[in-house]
């Protein structure tokens, strides 16, 4: 089961302010922190004594924090990747390589006497995790993780996205992904535009971002790369990852029939497998409310994202309900009742024949 978390930037904060914010975090049952020492300038004892506090608070909460790191900082720091006992002492589950070393390096880390997981990043897309995998890394101690990019435009696209992640599960690694909270204010840099791993996540809700990532069924853990996220964001997050069915926001129409609202929303919807190019299909509504009036309205033509409801005039059809996946013409026998909300209208894609789902009214 993957693993939600927070990221804290103990040098642009204070620590009554980085403790409040993951003892809310852990109330919604976020186990992962991450945090920078890329911008840390100065020796390894003030490093080490600014960030070990807010590590302790955040271990005895039994969250897991990940310190990202360079191998420039393993010079300014006078450590080697020989001996990682800097980041024990700092009480650091593990170390984060934004840029790593030839492979060799990484797979010898992994074989630390304390257990720290060595974490690379996933976003480059070169053969570097085959590098690392040749030199027989321990990997119980191996992770993956996107990088996440505070200039917008400059996000994952998400083809490059499904390759690089493709890369590290082929191998059976744990992987993770960056999410923007759009309360939160700042990151480790002083510029940011929101920090996500896909460009196109930068300006959704932060809940439609988590659903998008758990139906490409790429990822484990989710990390809100931003500080600090709000609680209804954390809550509403939280909520998305570990729903049993995935769900997508539907705009209703206010004609719809008060027995159309609950084929819509009181159903668990399930995608019928032998699929249409046309409509996806959900059609034991028609078995549960056969005995139902679906009297026709509202039967204009039909583009992607409408929710349908056949009506009456379509004889054993009358009250299937279906979500059109392309253009089509009304024959006068489809009732549209609503839409796929438009910021989660490329969700529709994700969706597997055989699943289920459930639509919820967009609030």
């Amino acid at each position: 089961m993957g693993k939600l978390g927070v990221s804290i930037y103990p040098e642009r904060s204070t620590f009554e302010q980085d403790k409040k914010y993951l003892d809310l975090a852990h109330q919604y049952g976020y186990k992962r922190v991450f945090t920078s020492l890329l911008e840390v300038d100065g020796d390894g004892d003030a490093v080490l004594n600014g960030f070990k506090k807010v590590i302790a608070y955040a271990n005895s909460l039994d969250m897991e924090v990940m310190v990202d790191i360079n191998p420039a900082l393993f010079e300014q720091l006078k450590i080697s990747y020989d001996d990682l006992s800097f980041f024990h002492e700092m009480g650091a589950y593990g170390i984060r390589l934004d840029l790593g070393f030839t492979g060799q390096e990484e797979a010898r880390m992994t074989r630390n006497p304390y257990g720290i997981k060595i974490e690379v990043n996933m976003s480059s897309g070169t053969n570097y995790i085959e590098s690392i995998m040749s030199y027989s890394p321990n990997r119980e101690n191996l992770l993956g993780s996107h990088n996440f990019y505070p200039h917008r435009y400059s996000g994952l696209e998400y083809n490059h996205f499904v390759f690089c992640s493709n890369q590290y599960r082929n191998h059976n690694l744990n992987t993770a992904a960056f999410v923007n909270s759009h309360e939160a204010t700042f990151g480790p840099w002083p510029t940011q535009d929101g920090l996500c791993t896909l460009e196109d996540h930068r300006d959704l809700e932060i809940a439609t971002q988590v659903k998008h990532y758990v139906l490409t069924d790429l990822i484990d853990d989710i990390i809100i790369g931003n500080a600090y996220a709000s609680e209804a964001e954390l809550k509403a997050m939280a909520e998305a990852f570990n729903a049993p069915y995935p769900s997508v926001k539907v705009d209703l129409d206010a004609t719809i029939s008060e027995v159309e609202r609950k084929v819509i929303l009181d159903e668990l919807h399930s995608y019928r497998g032998d699929r249409s190019a046309y409509i996806l299909r959900s059609t034991m509504t028609r078995i549960k409310y056969k005995d139902e009036a679906f009297p026709p309205h509202d039967t204009r033509d039909m583009i992607k994202g409408d929710l349908l409801v056949d009506n009456v005039d379509f004889g054993q059809y009358k009250g299937e309900c279906q979500i059109a996946l392309k253009e089509m013409k009304n024959t006068g026998r489809v009732n549209v009742v609503g839409r796929i909300s438009e910021d989660e209208l490329f969700l529709l894609d994700f969706l597997k024949p055989w699943s289920n789902f459930k639509l919820i009214e967009n609030k």
